[in-house]
């Protein structure tokens, strides 16, 4: 408690009063730069700063008059759901000379603008490191030419920089993901489910270029998404001999009864001997070794097309958050940071150390040390690289080590977009390790009914991409069939279990374990996976299938705002899923830009309420022609959203009109998001692998007796780390009435969301998502 006291006080030092903000777009444009623009003109004004447009990115800064512009609230309205930057981007030569840079500080000194927000690549942030450490010289410089006055130079004496990067292709080390990149995915993976249609009623192979000249993420995580049969990407080119490896693989799956093949290549992929590998040399190949019929795709700037994704709204949303705080808390001794995502947090990174870490990617790639390229990308990189290799490649002769130990995987509870991806990963992690994989159809209710059968690599083959769950998927709990579930087990002979689902996964393995001292059959290694939309698992910040739901919420929102986009001055009342738990309606809120969310959390009144209709009347009266207000289901049970509804359109009359919409189940629909298809197959290849590991290690005299805390486990994401945790340990962290975990990471973005809303609220630094946000982290070079 101390700690939050001392950085709230902290925060309440942190005035912006009399400071000014340039806030510009640089280099290539990419989805959720707006939002990043948005959330620093707000959150600066929040603060009481003037923030300043600079228009055409360091062109406008070296030309001044009017691509400089001071920024408003209502200036930034509608801009979150925009692609591509508003403000403009454009490369600039002359920023690049002593006499531009010249320039670009007249400018901002004319305006008093000493503190600059960038948003571009790594090109883009060394730019402003190099104009920061020159500022005194050519305050100096601007003083003896008699373009400003020793006063001018006095007030203006210190530029602070932050930097936030914006590049779709994810290539700045230090950062799990760059602003756009999911969004670039997104694009990628609709391309490609579409193809694969095409593709598979002709027998096609298709061949696609996607972007990543240097950096081969986007071709890495798009295949590992779609499950292509092959990549090829610059970090780690193909050992000699990849082409006739590959043109067997492609055989072998067409023989298993495949219809279409995948091939994914990274715009700047080389082989081992530095040869750019091309989509024509794929094809060309294919053609002559197989026959098989070929196509190219080359996706090209469709990639940084298009509306960014929920988690680039939100990242940017964030992270220009946090850029304005670390601008405000910046002295002449801080060196110029970047503000970064780790795990789920952001934080902020000494902005040169990153730029180092990222030309030394290049340089080890240069000098053909690919393993050193790989690990300096970063531990997500890696971690992707890995799965894939893990996943990919199996010949049907192949011999595999023969664990002599079966696994059965299930689906418990509401279906949730990316169920099908981690039991295609499962399924083969498993095969791989050695082990005999069985699935299970509808849960419990189908485990003791005894509908469970053994699964092979080829049954899973294009899981990856489809919704809901091919297994079938119960709510039913196994506490009144133990008896039932365990002979099924003695039938089978099953020696470990993974269940993916939600909170009824996170219960039935509970159960299970409870049921230990009664039943020896269940002292198996048991892990669960979170799985659910509501995101209301305890144990994990995030589960599979919360992405895709945000996104099929923000894209609706947008659609409704839209439907009024002729209609001056209208308020939407938007219900969402999630039971108790109101995370997809703050954090869809957050990435809808809605101005007030109700959730069963945060408690309510009538007062609250009305104070809400006045702030929004308020707004609507200052140009504002939209509104959004979500309510979660559960929110409350006395205010309905036809309450509110009544409600906001009673006391908005002569203001603004209302309308309604509950989104219902269309937010457990559709295609996993490229997000949750990613994160389904890490995390069930790394559950398997601990299952593997626990096997061994309780397999004792024949047979395995595991019957220790550790043996019963949730893979989550805690903040940084994947950990396997004790589901006995979590019962303490659970509200098992409301079935929400007690504490939830999501609640301190609420004030985010607040502020860009226009609210004057209590806000706390450590509420922009840091554990500590005044300590600068160092990037580690083996992350």
């Amino acid at each position: 408690m101390a700690k939050q006291q001392d950085t709230k006080k902290l925060f309440e030092d942190l005035s912006g009063t009399g400071k000014s903000i340039g806030v510009l777009t640089s280099g290539g444009d990419a989805q959720g730069m707006n939002a990043a623009v948005r959330a620093v003109v707000r959150m600066g004004i929040y603060v009481g700063a003037k923030v300043y447009f600079i228009h055409e990115g360091y062109q406008g800064m070296v030309d001044g008059g009017d691509n400089i512009e001071e920024a408003s609230w209502e200036s930034v309205s509608s801009m979150l759901q925009v692609g591509g930057t508003v403000i403009g981007s454009a490369r600039c030569k002359e920023f690049r000379s002593h006499e531009g840079r010249l320039k670009a500080a007249h400018q901002l000194v004319l305006r008093g603008i000493t503190n600059l927000c960038v948003i571009g690549g790594d090109g883009s942030l060394t730019g402003a490191n190099l104009f920061r450490e020159e500022w005194s010289g050519l305050l100096e410089e601007l003083v003896r030419q008699g373009l400003i006055d020793e006063e001018a130079a006095q007030n203006n004496s210190e530029l602070h920089i932050v930097g936030m990067v914006g590049s779709i292709d994810n290539d700045f080390c230090g950062t799990d993901m760059t602003i756009g990149t999911d969004s670039a995915l997104h694009r990628i993976i609709e391309v490609v489910d579409a193809i694969m249609t095409t593709a598979q009623s002709h027998q096609r192979t298709f061949v696609l270029e996607v972007m990543g000249r240097h950096c081969g993420y986007l071709a890495l995580v798009s295949a590992l998404a779609c499950g292509a049969d092959w990549v090829l990407i610059p970090e780690m080119p193909p050992e000699d001999g990849w082409e006739e490896h590959m043109c067997q693989k492609l055989s072998e799956s067409r023989s298993r009864g495949s219809r279409l093949n995948i091939i994914i290549v990274a715009e700047g992929a080389i082989d081992r001997q530095g040869k750019a590998i091309t989509v024509d040399n794929v094809k060309d190949l294919v053609v002559s070794c197989l026959g098989f019929d070929t196509r190219v795709t080359i996706l090209g700037h469709v990639q940084r097309g298009g509306t960014p994704s929920a988690f680039d709204r939100i990242l940017a949303s964030r992270m220009g958050v946090e850029a304005v705080l670390a601008l405000l808390e910046a002295s002449d001794s801080t060196p110029a940071c970047v503000v970064s995502l780790c795990g789920n947090q952001a934080v902020r990174l000494p902005l040169m150390e990153c730029v180092q870490m990222t030309q030394d990617v290049q340089k080890s790639m240069d000098e053909k040390n690919f393993e050193e390229a790989v690990r300096l990308r970063g531990r997500s990189f890696e971690n992707n690289l890995n799965t894939y290799k893990l996943l990919s490649y199996h010949k049907a002769d192949s011999k595999l080590p023969n664990s002599s130990f079966n696994v059965a995987v299930l689906n418990v509870g509401a279906p949730a977009a990316g169920m099908n991806a981690a039991v295609r990963s499962a399924v083969r992690v498993g095969i791989k390790e050695g082990h005999k994989m069985f699935a299970v159809n509808d849960g419990f209710e189908g485990f003791y009914k005894g509908q469970i059968k053994e699964i092979t690599w080829g049954d899973v083959a294009g899981w990856t991409g489809q919704g809901g769950s091919i297994l079938g998927t119960k709510r039913t709990l196994p506490a009144k069939h133990l008896d039932k579930i365990a002979e099924q087990i003695r039938i089978h002979n099953i020696n470990a279990l993974l269940v993916i689902g939600g909170f009824e996964a996170f219960e039935c393995l509970l159960q299970l374990y409870e049921a230990r001292t009664s039943h020896e059959d269940f002292c198996i290694p048991m892990c669960v996976l979170p799985a659910t939309i509501s995101n209301n698992v305890p144990g994990t910040d995030l589960s599979i299938g919360a992405d895709t739901s945000l996104n099929a919420i923000v894209e609706t929102c947008d659609r409704i705002k839209q439907s009024a986009s002729g209609t001056k001055r209208r308020v939407f009342i938007i219900e969402t899923m999630g039971g108790y738990c109101g995370y997809l309606a703050s954090v869809g809120g957050l990435a809808a830009g809605a101005d007030t969310v109700y959730i069963y959390e945060e408690p309510f009144n009538i007062r609250d309420l009305q104070s809400n209709v006045e702030h929004l009347t308020e707004k609507m009266k200052t140009g504002i022609q939209r509104g959004l207000v979500l309510r979660n289901e559960n929110s409350n049970e006395n205010f309905t959203t036809d309450f509110i509804y009544q409600l906001y359109s009673e006391e908005g009359k002569g203001v603004f009109d209302c309308r309604k919409n509950v989104l219902g189940h269309m937010q457990q629909g559709g295609a996993p998001s490229p997000f949750d298809r990613n994160f389904g197959t890490k995390i069930a290849a790394k559950a398997i692998q601990w299952i593997s590991r626990k096997l061994k290690e309780s397999y004792k005299d024949g047979k395995v007796f595991a019957n220790t805390e550790d043996t019963a486990c949730l893979l989550g994401m805690r903040r940084r780390t994947m950990a396997f945790q004790p589901v006995v340990q979590l019962k303490d962290e659970t509200d098992f009435a409301h079935r929400i975990p007690k504490e939830q990471w999501w609640l301190k973005l609420r004030p985010l969301m607040k502020i860009l809303a226009k609210y004057k609220t209590s806000y706390d630094v450590s509420d922009s998502g840091q554990l500590e946000p005044v300590t600068r982290v160092r990037p580690k070079k083996a992350d």
